[in-house]
């Protein structure tokens, strides 16, 4: 698929269509709003609800190794089990719990390209019947340090140009004139970027379709931003899901495996 550096992580809908009824393949639509899979959704797909089930109540981190592992075995899902993900917003929340599946350590988990959208284009089947499937026994890893970045490590870094850092907000909260993408109700607490960061949307990975862009050109996205994909990558954003699509862009797309992490 387009030469990427690791095709496997990325599914086309045709794919996803013939796989509708494998037993050893679990679908799941995650979305910020949950209301478009109570309309409608591909047959025998779980609907996750990103910021009730992804996140701690709480501590707005995300949930932990417990609770992963009893969302994952109501929802069915064994270890060897392939996740298939896909969502609304170019796929922003879905790339969010791939993030979150391999942060615990699943092996097997992909994204639909061009998400709910591309499925809904294509007259693709769809259902309101809400599937149930037998309790399964998942056991996660303790949580990979190596794909999460935090908020120390962005300071011992600033001003050294040790680090590339890639807000993938859009322009106007970049440059704090919103605080929010549009019609999103929670709001950034401060106006502005990280000093230092460089800004490369997340909507620029992607075309109108909503699928990704091919290995050349997402390549010259970030060689036109003077982007070293030898030294270590951090993205962020405002609440975790547009980053996790970009990281999603740079881990899985363009190979930067051992570089690119999620503040």
């Amino acid at each position: 698929m387009n030469d990427y550096a690791y095709p496997d992580t990325l599914v086309s809908t045709d794919w996803v269509a013939e796989h509708l009824s494998d037993h050893l393949v679990r679908i799941l639509e995650v979305d910020v709003d949950t209301s478009a899979y109570e309309t409608g959704h591909l047959p025998g797909a779980i609907g996750w609800n990103w910021e009730t089930q992804l996140q701690d109540q709480l501590t707005r981190d995300i949930i932990n190794k417990d609770n992963f592992e009893l969302l994952c075995s109501h929802a069915g899902i064994g270890n060897d089990t392939t996740i298939v993900l896909y969502g609304d917003n170019d796929n922003w929340f879905a790339a969010y719990a791939l993030w979150l599946f391999k942060i615990y350590g699943h092996k097997d988990v992909r994204l639909m390209d061009g998400g709910r959208v591309k499925w809904v284009k294509e007259r693709c089947p769809m259902t309101t019947e809400v599937p149930s499937y037998p309790v399964s026994f998942y056991k996660a890893r303790e949580p990979d340090p190596d794909i999460r970045a935090f908020k120390d490590v962005i300071a011992e870094n600033l001003g050294k140009n040790s680090i590339n850092l890639i807000d993938v907000r859009s322009p106007d909260e970049y440059t704090g004139k919103v605080i929010a993408p549009p019609n999103m109700p929670e709001t950034a607490q401060r106006g502005g970027h990280i000093p230092g960061a460089v800004n490369i949307p997340s909507s620029k990975t992607v075309k109108p379709d909503g699928t990704f862009k091919a290995f050349e050109e997402l390549k010259a996205l970030y060689d036109g931003k003077c982007i070293d994909s030898d030294k270590e990558t951090i993205v962020y954003c405002r609440i975790g899901e547009r980053s996790s699509h970009t990281w999603f862009v740079l881990k899985y797309l363009l190979g930067w495996l051992r570089q690119s992490k999620k503040l």
